[in-house]
């Protein structure tokens, strides 16, 4: 291709480099040239030279361009310029058939297309570079090739490929530092006549698409007659140049990544690379980090388009269930992992300062209030719980008086002999407000070591404890009652089963144990008498063992809250909160006083129900909310007594801790600690982690009781306890062999009444669960010896 008479007489003693720029030789299809190949003068911050021509060989062009002012006309079709069909202003007379144009397939692409007919008053038909044949509106249209007659479809890779000869996008850069100097606009044709020597149509169409595509150099104008591309200013070049390159870089890196991925995602999960390699490298870690964010739907706007950008170029959707499935498949999350962890921010971890601090407590122990510890080592010490218990905190004992009454202890772990008001440790357990129990983990509300170690009640060990001894006149009620800080040694660790057990056998040498049971048996009468509400349910306990496996074991236990074991506990706990509120009371101290009104339905509306799930469900459904106070008890209306304090677990709940600061403060002959405006506050941050703390429980026991009915055998049968019904015959049942409350139509039978049930689906992931009713059939089948009743199962 040879210099126009315009470009060659301005080109007189120009460099061979920009004899080469302005069309001495092909822009051929290779990878960028060093800038240097298209330098014609001194070099430039851009990477291209200013001209050192008195002068300018693209002013010679302009001039002699403008001065011509030249339209091509096809004189067969009529077939209007450049510079009337590419200003986005083509009306239905502007395009012919024969037209090779570019239109505007979607936002993201553009394409060649050959018009072929009229199709309806405004649309054309057209066949693109696909070979497609489609309808579009003059508004798609972006250029117009000029030159060109009944152009042949089949031809358009032709005419695309030796367009690529011709692209180069670093003519753009020499083109924008020599106008704008001169600030000056340019046609498209201008362009083209002056990279490459002519304006023929491929050369045009070069022009143009370099120039529509650019995004740094130059910045498209409208005119009243025509399109023009006007030379953006310095300042803004080196702006979007820096743009460009930090996102070329960004591109790079997340190309990197998405291979990383890959490349994990194809290896058998044994040979997964372990989490922390994924955040050794800052960059990976911000990547990584925004998919799990992105999974959680609890990311940031930039995190949100990070992910977005893998996701799409992992071709996956842009979906939350996508970066979980993602983040499993590359072994980053197991195949269970709990999000609501990472949805809710929890402190599964404690900083080195609270770490070290705990360290020092362990080292040294000075107890303040060993001078008024009673020794009741010699008392024999029940500790019951369920057996994964980590943190034991409370432990009982009994014996009966000479006089036929019976007294009992509730001896409470002393956590406060070690931590003080507003220390370190403190402030941490009141930012976590109580020990989180899942399935697959224990969060405790103070450092492992000493919660599960130090503060907890050990068996055959002496241990610090706050006892808190009741007597009982025989209806139940409080005689007396006293608080004091205390030694003892639990004699036993028991389960719930294995103290059922201890009780159903009735030992001669337990004797203390009947005598607990005898007095729990006492209480709950009276309470009962005082209009307390029983609100004893089926509840599950699940146990998951290796949880990272894909396939880990689950043990579930159901427990009725009716278990002799359970309700001797029960009712000693209570017992507890009722003394140490009346010890409030009448030392007039400030303590976190938790009380409940009465509800507006009488007990009696439920009395036609069965005793048992079902008149517990009823009673829980018309709770009212409960009250607090810090100054005075409030009657306890759930529990049929006069006030309550809860108690009997500071290591797992941080409002029974401040209940236990202001106790022993007393006991020690010292003010409170706390006002009781100061306990309000406190229990109110405490209370909003107690809430998200509830909720991750229930979370992660469905999730598991789901999982545990997905392995079920298909078709297995459940009995159900039908204990509401919603609408029509849509209940509300219990299931009672995994303690889990579910909804589904039933046919038949009344609130109380048993039903059997079918699973259909389980789905713990998607929180899926399908139940049906399982109807029995009774048919009669008449044999020529005997009638015979079969029952089948039916759907």
């Amino acid at each position: 291709m040879g210099l126009s008479p315009m470009a060659a007489r301005a080109a007189c003693g120009c460099s061979s480099a920009a004899l080469a720029f302005f069309g001495s030789r092909p822009l051929r299809r290779a990878g960028r040239r060093p800038a240097a190949a298209f330098a014609w003068g001194q070099s430039s911050p851009y990477g291209g030279c200013r001209s050192r021509l008195a002068h300018s060989l693209v002013d010679s062009v302009l001039d002699e361009l403008r001065s011509r002012r030249r339209v091509r006309v096809s004189a067969k079709i009529g077939l209007q310029g450049t510079k009337e069909l590419s200003d986005n202003k083509i009306d239905k007379r502007a395009l012919q058939k024969g037209l090779l144009l570019e239109f505007q397939k979607d936002s993201q692409r553009s394409l060649l297309a050959v018009v072929e007919r009229p199709d309806g008053k405004k649309n054309w038909m057209v066949t693109d570079q696909n070979g497609i044949l489609s309808s579009i509106k003059p508004q798609q249209v972006t250029y117009v090739v000029p030159g060109v007659m009944n152009f042949d479809a089949s031809r358009i890779d032709e005419f695309l490929e030796k367009a690529q000869d011709l692209l180069d996008p670093t003519v753009l850069e020499c083109a924008w530092m020599e106008l704008s100097e001169k600030d000056k606009s340019i046609m498209v044709e201008e362009f083209a006549e002056i990279v490459y020597g002519n304006k023929e149509s491929l050369e045009s169409y070069c022009a143009h698409f370099l120039l529509s595509r650019d995004i740094v150099y130059f910045v498209k104008v409208e005119s009243r007659d025509c399109s023009m591309y006007q030379p953006r200013s310095p300042p803004q070049v080196e702006e979007l140049l820096r743009r460009k390159r930090a996102k070329e870089e960004a591109e790079k890196e997340l190309e990197e990544f998405v291979h990383l991925v890959k490349s994990a995602k194809a290896l058998p999960m044994e040979s997964k690379p372990p989490k922390s390699s994924w955040l050794l490298d800052e960059k990976v870690r911000q990547k990584i980090e925004a998919l799990q964010a992105y999974a959680v739907d609890a990311c940031d706007d930039e995190q949100r388009r990070l992910a977005g950008n893998i996701l799409k170029a992992m071709g996956f959707t842009r979906t939350s269930s996508a970066a979980l499935k993602l983040l499993i498949n590359v072994g980053y999350f197991p195949a269970h992992v709990n999000l609501d962890l990472f949805k809710y921010d929890v402190r599964t971890m404690y900083t080195e300062e609270v770490l070290s601090a705990a360290e020092e407590l362990l080292v040294g122990r000075p107890d303040s209030d060993m001078h008024i510890r009673k020794d009741l080592s010699t008392l024999k010490v029940y500790a019951i719980d369920v057996d994964e218990a980590d943190e034991l905190d409370d432990a009982l004992s009994a014996i009966r008086l000479p006089d036929g009454r019976i007294k009992v202890w509730i001896h409470v772990a002393d956590p406060t002999c070690m931590i003080k008001p507003r220390g370190i440790i403190d402030r941490e357990a009141m930012h976590r407000g109580t020990s989180i129990f899942l399935p697959t983990a224990t969060f405790p509300m103070f450092p492992e070591r000493l919660a599960m170690n130090v503060m907890s009640l050990q068996q055959g060990k002496q241990c610090k404890s706050v006892s808190v001894s009741v007597t009982l006149h025989p209806d139940g009620s409080i005689a007396e009652y006293t608080l004091e800080n205390s030694v003892i040694k639990p004699t036993y660790m028991l389960t719930y089963e294995s103290a059922t057990e201890l009780l159903y056998m009735s030992l001669e040498e337990e004797e203390e144990l009947r005598i607990l049971q005898e007095a729990s048996s006492i209480c709950a009468q009276w309470r009962r008498s005082q209009g307390s509400i029983d609100t004893a349910m089926i509840e599950p306990r699940i146990k998951v063992s290796n949880p990272d496996d894909p396939e880990p074991n689950i043990n579930l236990y159901v427990e009725d809250q009716a278990n002799p074991a359970m309700q001797l506990v029960s009712e000693m706990m209570v017992l507890c909160g009722e003394a140490v509120a009346a010890f409030g009371a009448d030392n007039n101290l400030p303590l976190p006083y938790r009380g409940h009104p009465q509800c507006n339905t009488a007990v009696s509306a439920f009395s036609h129900l069965p005793d048992g799930p079902a008149r517990s469900f009823a009673n829980i459904s018309v709770l009212r909310a409960a009250e607090m106070d810090f100054q005075k008890p409030v009657p306890h209306g759930i529990l049929g007594i006069p006030g309550y304090v809860q108690f009997t677990s500071p290591i797992r709940r941080y409002v029974d801790l401040l209940a236990h600061y202001q106790v022993k403060a007393f006991l020690r002959g010292d003010s409170p600690p706390y006002s009781a405006g100061d306990l309000e506050g406190m229990t109110f941050i405490a209370s909003m982690h107690v809430k998200v703390a509830r909720r991750l429980h229930s979370n992660s026991l469905r999730y598991w009781l789901l999982e545990y009915l997905r392995r079920q055998p298909k078709g297995r049968k459940y009995k159900a306890l039908i204990l509401k019904f919603v609408k029509d015959r849509m209940a509300v049942l219990l299931l009672v062999e995994v303690g889990m409350q579910v909804t589904t139509i039933v046919s038949r039978g009344k609130v109380g009444d048993e039903v059997s049930v079918a699973v259909d689906t389980a789905h713990p992931r998607d929180d899926i669960l399908s139940i049906r009713e399982v109807l029995r059939c009774n048919v009669t089948v008449v044999c020529s010896s005997a009638v015979t009743a079969v029952t089948f199962w039916c759907r």
